[in-house]
């Protein structure tokens, strides 16, 4: 996860700008400033390949809450580190350092550094907003005017955030944090926004609707992919109804793992509306599979790394420029013409008649073609459950 690899994969999967993360690390910092250089206001660049980069990191609050910061230079998240060094025992050890701050003061200080601010993966079970809190102001207080963003995380989608009334107002943001470099990790969730130009002006801009500007698409996983999707143990992955999970104390009568209460079932007690009311500024938002998951399903590999799914992969990037024209620009007929086999499920894909094992606990959801089958225990006992 280097700059140089990431710009190199970047390329590869048609992504224009992207966040550096962890820019509130010394060491990062210095990779940051060796490798890139500034383009304009806001934006650098790896000069080798021409990839764009913004300045973001992410901090883990007093409450054990996460938030996503987009710094408008590598100044500013210079100003930001110091201003935060005191308040942190391992600023400079962990990428995504520990504050002792809440929600509320860490605003105030990204603000005074020109830097937006808003929650990271907003209903991940672990370390999200909607974790620990049931509304924004609980945990932003009277800085709530100065959040303009949601990241929506992996396991959540439009259809599901729509249901909260307090984010009528808020931009939805579909990106996500990457662990690895490949295109099957990096860039699955993106957005598409209307700009001027690169700049971290417009960026802004758009997150706030300003002058036209705006997003006109969310793309990311099926809710159903994500890791915490559904309720279920953390060490088995039982899937639970939530309130079989309450009743047994949130333990795995099957293992004694601990079980976290999925997105969906949050969202669910947090829902002001039984179904979506989709604001007026609100994009579409499509779901997506990453290039090498179809590729793996047109062929019934689970193997995403085989030399099989790497050549197929390789010839349609080529063929077509980027895994994002694929997966949503180019014409199904043209994409057969090099494969049908992948091209069949890109068009099921894109119909929306892929299928998913739910994930949950911490086990991603796995597309399928096939049957799908839940392990979900049930009435106080263990059952399996097709659907």
């Amino acid at each position: 996860m280097e700059l140089p690899t990431i710009a190199s994969q970047a390329q590869l999967k048609g992504l224009e700008i992207v966040g550096t993360g962890d820019a509130l690390h010394n060491a990062w910092l210095e990779h940051i400033k060796e490798m890139l250089r500034e383009e304009g206001e806001g934006i650098y660049i790896y000069p080798t390949t021409n990839t764009r980069f913004i300045i973001t990191g992410e901090v883990e609050d007093i409450k054990r809450v996460h938030h996503l910061i987009l710094f408008p230079s590598l100044s500013s998240a210079e100003d930001m580190h110091e201003k935060i060094k005191g308040k942190s025992v391992d600023l400079d050890q962990d990428g995504r350092p520990h504050v002792q701050l809440n929600g509320e003061e860490l605003v105030d200080i990204a603000k005074d550094s020109g830097a937006l601010i808003g929650p990271a993966h907003a209903f991940t079970p672990w370390t999200a907003i909607y974790k620990e809190y049931r509304s924004l102001r609980e945990c932003y207080g009277d800085q709530l005017s100065k959040i303009h963003f949601l990241e929506l995380g992996l396991s959540a989608d439009t259809e599901m955030a729509d249901r909260i009334e307090e984010l009528q107002n808020i931009t939805f943001m579909s990106n996500s944090d990457a662990h690895s470099p490949w295109p099957h990790r990096l860039g699955r969730e993106f957005n598409r926004l209307v700009v001027k130009d690169f700049s971290f002006r417009e960026i802004t801009k758009a997150i706030k609707r300003e002058q036209g500007r705006g997003f006109s698409l969310n793309v990311g996983l099926n809710p159903l992919e994500g890791k915490y999707h559904k309720t279920a143990c953390t060490r088995c992955y039982l899937h639970f109804l939530k309130e079989d999970a309450i009743a047994l104390k949130l333990r795995c009568p099957e293992c004694g793992g601990l079980i976290k209460i999925g997105v969906a079932d949050r969202i669910e007690e947090l829902a002001s509306w039984k179904s979506p009311h989709h604001p007026s500024h609100r994009p579409p938002y499509i779901h997506i599979l990453p290039l090498a998951e179809i590729i793996a399903l047109a062929y019934n590999t689970h193997n995403l790394n085989s030399k099989r799914v790497r050549e197929k992969w390789t010839q349609l990037v080529k063929s077509f420029g980027s895994e994002i024209k694929v997966l949503l620009d180019v014409d199904v007929g043209e994409i057969k013409k090099v494969d049908a086999r992948v091209g069949e499920v890109i068009e099921n894909f894109r119909k929306d008649k892929v299928r998913y094992i739910p994930g949950g606990g911490g086990k991603y959801g796995t597309p399928t073609l096939g049957a799908v089958k839940e392990r979900v225990w049930g009435q106080g006992q263990r059952k399996l459950s097709e659907f």
